[in-house]
């Protein structure tokens, strides 16, 4: 159910774990642009990673700990990612969500399909900050070290 746990996305974690940590914005582009780009039927491997991708994405806007990272990737970090890049997260989701999507089809012939498109709400509202609007203000640490530290493990108090 969880964003992390499938094929596709652990393949994404273990691609973004072996490659330096400035490759891995470009990384994630990749795998976003080509779920966005994708005018046939979208397969369930390429939509995971682009959830997973997403996911990761909206994380290091956030300068929160990566949401794979307690399980599947603990040393992984990705830095704060341009405006841009949730922008074309958004739109790989919306890719993800088309009727022409393997993953989409699959979740909704499942018994958890209900939850899994709550899953996608919250991460769609944390790409385009609506999760912030709360009244909670983005993550920054009092020792300012969150600023520019984007998607990596937080140290424990």
């Amino acid at each position: 159910m969880g964003l992390f746990e499938n094929d596709g996305a652990a393949d994404l974690l273990d691609d973004l774990a072996a490659m330096p940590e400035e490759r891995r914005l470009g990384a994630l582009r990749g795998v976003l642009s080509t779920a966005a780009a994708e005018r046939d039927y979208l397969e369930a491997p390429e939509g995971q990673m682009a959830v997973a991708a997403a996911a990761l994405t909206a994380a290091a806007r956030s300068r929160s700990a990566c949401p794979a990272a307690a399980a599947y990737a603990p040393d992984l970090t990705v830095p704060v990612p341009p405006p841009q890049l949730a922008v074309l997260a958004l739109h790989a989701l919306d890719r993800v969500l088309a009727p022409d999507s393997e993953l989409a089809e699959l979740w909704d012939e499942s018994d958890g399909g209900q939850e899994w498109l709550a899953h996608l709400a919250r991460l769609r509202a944390e790409l385009t900050g609506d999760a912030d609007r709360g009244g909670e203000q983005g993550g920054d640490q009092a020792d300012g070290r969150g600023a520019d530290r984007g998607c990596g493990p937080v140290p424990r108090p």
